[in-house]
């Protein structure tokens, strides 16, 4: 049960890096204060999430899971919500990407 609630922390995690990297975006450098807000609680909950998930997972599949989720969700983010290019190139990347999450689960 310790171990599947660490994935549920990670995944959780990794979500909230998706929403502090959105609202780092929306901050325009940290000149408006709401996003700004937001990422900051952002930040330190996954960095809380990610800490309690390795209390159990090793480090190489946490941290390798975290920025995955988060590179993966930015991208998705990236093109539905700010419009940015999906061209068959990052389609690809972002698909070796969640294989290699889903590799290094199984593994």
């Amino acid at each position: 049960m310790v171990k599947v609630m660490s994935w549920i922390y990670l995944v959780a995690a990794g979500l909230l890096e998706v929403v502090w990297a959105y609202f780092m975006k929306q901050s325009e450098g940290f000149t408006r204060l709401v996003p700004t807000s937001i990422t900051i609680v952002a930040m330190i909950a996954s960095f809380a999430l990610l800490s309690m998930a390795m209390r159990t997972l090793p480090l190489s599949t946490a941290y390798t899971v975290w920025t995955g989720i988060g590179a993966v969700g930015a991208f998705l983010i990236g093109t539905f919500l700010l419009g940015e290019p999906a061209n068959a190139m990052r389609i690809t990347a972002a698909l070796l990407i969640t294989a290699g999450l889903v590799l290094m689960k199984l593994s």
